[in-house]
């Protein structure tokens, strides 16, 4: 399962953390606070960390920036993920998607399965890479960030993580953009 290779160093990365809501405030926002508690426990650096409601334009517009920002390696989103009108947060970052990651989706569902069963399917949890930037997209619940984290993302940004990792191949993520210019394109 998850094994780290110590005779590997470990890569710190730069992660931005992005809360979704329309009631919460930063002093209130305890999936944000998990998420970033997590991450820095782990060794990686906060880039940034801000709240924005539940708009499409909005949270585009800060993930944007950041995608753009080559001081910020991943975002992670939280909240926004369910059914309701206001729950956005897919519509607004699938389409910065360069490449999907439906295995994100899938192994956070088995693993949320685990704890609250069949209620995990009212998530819309999802992950994709932009511009060389891996974006996850969390539930808003703090329980729900640590399983994303604890059980994903904790081993996955980890370049000592085997048999592999998203960290060795950040420096290819963006190839397809390198080759479209060298081409003409």
């Amino acid at each position: 399962m998850n094994r780290l290779d110590e005779s590997r160093p470990f890569i710190p990365l730069n992660i931005a953390v992005l809360t979704v809501s329309d009631t919460r405030s930063l002093d209130e926002d305890r999936s944000g606070k998990t998420l970033v508690d997590r991450l820095e426990t782990a060794g990686h650096r906060l880039a940034d960390r801000q709240i924005v409601t539940d708009d499409v334009p909005a949270i585009q517009a800060v993930v944007k920036a950041w995608i753009e920002d080559k001081g910020v390696d991943v975002v992670i989103s939280t909240g926004g993920t369910g059914f309701t009108g206001r729950d956005v947060t897919p519509e607004a970052l699938e389409p910065l998607f360069e490449k999907r990651m439906d295995g994100f989706s899938e192994v956070f569902h088995r693993i949320s399965y685990d704890k609250i069963g069949t209620s995990t399917i009212q998530s819309r949890a999802t992950g994709g890479v932009a511009g060389a930037t891996y974006i996850f997209v969390l539930p808003g619940s703090p329980g729900a960030c640590k399983d994303a984290w604890d059980g994903i993302l904790n081993w996955q940004l980890d370049y000592r993580h085997m048999p592999c990792n998203f960290v060795e191949i950040m420096p290819r993520l963006d190839e397809h953009l390198k080759r479209g210019k060298l081409q003409g394109a």
